[in-house]
């Protein structure tokens, strides 16, 4: 029997990313939290939870430094709450572009998301504030970073895992650059359609 996922996250970029995994039964919702704290997002899933049964609970967002000391406590209880539901949390610490940017290159130095769009604006030779959020460039990430020479999942998965190895006594504010989305990509990669991995 093929596990059955929901995937909670704040973003359409997230939501067309995974989606995009060829896996039958992942269900992906996407929370808008018009400037609520990710502790939204987490009581969000819980209702979705009350509604059905799901093997793995995931939920997904990323710590965003730019909104500065508040956002710090409001992302570790946000995490706490999550793991005290024992829904499983993909969390990026500055950005989630930071897991499309170890698909190319690793860093241990802490950036803000602007470096990593400008990385990927690169890569992908497009400007990706304007065009990499748009809906019909973030339907096809999974594939481009598939079919890139340059980019690899495994190297990704290895070099989160790094990151997160070095940080994980650390609050969770406090581990950056760090993303845990490596956990749920691979545990989604077993239930891969045969044929399609």
């Amino acid at each position: 029997m093929r596990k059955t996922f929901l995937i909670v996250c704040e973003g359409q970029t997230e939501k067309c990313y995974f989606e995009s995994f060829p896996v039958r039964t992942v269900k992906v919702e996407i929370v808008n939290l018009e400037g609520q704290s990710k502790l939204k997002l987490v009581e969000c899933t819980q209702e979705m939870v009350c509604s059905e049964e799901y093997d793995e609970v995931w939920c997904v967002f990323d710590m965003d430094v730019n909104i500065g000391e508040d956002e710090f406590q409001a992302f570790d209880n946000a995490i706490h709450k999550a793991h005290s539901l024992n829904f499983k949390v993909a969390y990026s610490n500055d950005a989630f572009e930071l897991w499309f940017y170890l698909h190319y290159n690793y860093t241990d130095t802490a950036q803000r998301r602007s470096f990593y769009y400008d990385q990927l604006s690169n890569y992908w030779g497009i400007n990706y504030v304007d065009e990499g959020k748009r809906y019909s460039f973030c339907t096809g990430i999974y594939d481009k970073l598939k079919k890139d020479d340059r980019a690899s999942q495994q190297n990704a998965i290895d070099r989160a895992e790094t990151l997160f190895t070095g940080q994980q006594d650390k609050p969770f504010h406090e581990q950056n650059p760090v993303t845990t989305v490596y956990r749920l990509v691979i545990s989604l990669n077993k239930h891969i359609l045969d044929g399609c991995g």
